[in-house]
């Protein structure tokens, strides 16, 4: 009864992932059969297949001694991937050639928006004053900021914008404010004077008050925008066009084509050297390339050339574990054991060299994630990603598909196995 009731489980299992394996079918080709109110959502294809956008900014940099500038231009390129992130463009392209930033962002992306969103980012620079109504600029700008707050004036509740600086701008802030005692120390943001106060005395700890007469929705996003990334060094816009991709269509076509073939050649393999086995692997091939291509919709992640390639990468490594179980699964059938004792053996036997295969991947794919670049971490995601699903179609789908054989006549044709 016990057998009976497995072998139901099995085939009911199957039946779920085979129909979800048609749903996710049809989310990710759904030109095939056009299904009437199905969800449909396009790929999000990078860069180099569609093209985007080119902006190219220009660094002011003579404020910034000559030893610090590369450090500066890093941290600026940080800041402004991180402001394209905000608003939703994934692996931008952004390179730094001398005193000048080139930003590519891919996609159907307005110019003008992207000018807008990645522009924002206020500078902020303190300035002391030289004479009656004139500030000279000083080493401290937005760069040392550590975090901005949202506060209230204790005499007039007015909305004010809070500062703290890191250790070494609070230092700066303190000499600041000591040799400008009974002076004025204006705060400038984008090149306009919000405030110019009269330092009192010393101010140690790093902290300082933005008070411009502010709105409160006004001191909100003047405080969301600084701890977005206060700019280290001002830059203004000086290029703006709209680029076509690098690859191009007939590219990623031939690209695609590639994969279909490698993919067919991998598939007859299979089924010629493991018979059943292979048969059964190439449907779970099919089924991993449906469940992955629907994540990648799901999620909206970013197809470059560089992810595909990670893509068509974890497929391989899919196949891999499928060989290392039949070849353990046969070298068990060779001592006459049943194909139930021989599927579980074979499984157990290859379980190492897979686990320790996949999980090394993985490991480089995390290294390769937070410490590359954009184009880079997207090979990394497609491929670890893509590693996670074909080992649950390698090994779980595969094995469960199989298990449908036992008691079978097929099961004594050893030729078959």
């Amino acid at each position: 009864m016990d057998k009976k009731i497995s072998k139901k489980s099995i085939y009911i299992f199957n039946l779920i992932i085979l129909i979800l394996g048609f749903l996710a079918f049809n989310f990710s080709f759904p030109q095939f059969l056009n299904l009437p109110k199905f969800p449909k959502k396009d790929f999000k294809l990078g860069l180099d297949l569609q093209g985007g956008i080119s902006l190219v900014y220009q660094v002011d940099l003579s404020q910034i001694e000559e030893k610090e500038k590369k450090s500066v231009m890093e941290g600026l390129k940080d800041i402004l991937e991180k402001r394209v992130n905000l608003f939703g463009v994934r692996e931008p392209s952004i390179q730094i050639q001398g005193e000048k930033i080139l930003v590519e962002l891919s996609g159907e992306v307005d110019p003008e928006k992207a000018v807008r969103e990645i522009g924002k980012t206020p500078y902020l620079e303190f300035r002391e004053e030289e004479s009656e109504g004139l500030f000279k600029p000083t080493p401290l700008t937005g760069r040392y900021l550590k975090r901005a707050d949202l506060g209230f004036s204790e005499f007039t509740s007015e909305p004010i914008v809070i500062l703290e600086f890191n250790e070494e701008g609070a230092k700066i802030f303190e000499e600041l404010t000591q040799r400008n005692i009974e002076k004025r120390l204006a705060i400038f943001i984008d090149g306009e004077m919000i405030s110019a106060p009269v330092v009192r005395e010393k101010i140690s700890g790093g902290k300082a008050q933005i008070i411009g007469r502010f709105t409160i929705e006004e001191a909100k996003e003047l405080v969301r925008n600084l701890n977005a990334g206060a700019l280290p060094a001002p830059i203004k816009l000086v290029s703006q066009k709209t680029i076509g991709p690098t690859l191009g269509k007939i590219s990623l076509e031939k690209s695609l084509k590639a994969g279909i073939v490698g993919f067919l050649t991998i598939s007859i393999f299979m089924i010629i050297i493991y018979r059943i086995p292979g048969l059964i692997a190439t449907l779970s091939l099919f089924l991993y390339l449906f469940f992955t291509l629907s994540l990648f919709k799901i999620f909206s992640f970013t197809l470059t050339l560089a992810g595909i390639a990670g893509f068509l990468l974890s497929l391989g490594m899919a196949v891999d574990a499928n060989i290392l179980i039949f070849s353990r699964m046969r070298e068990e059938l060779k001592e006459k054991k049943s194909l139930n004792e021989a599927l579980e053996k074979g499984v157990k036997r290859a379980w190492p060299a897979i686990r320790d295969g996949n999980f090394t991947t993985l490991l480089v794919c995390f290294i390769l994630f937070f410490l590359g670049t954009s184009f880079v971490r997207g090979f990394a995601l497609t491929l670890s990603l893509g590693i996670l699903i074909s080992m649950f179609t390698a090994i779980f789908l595969t094995t469960n598909f199989l298990k449908m054989f036992f008691g079978t006549k097929l099961e004594g044709i050893k030729f078959l196995w």
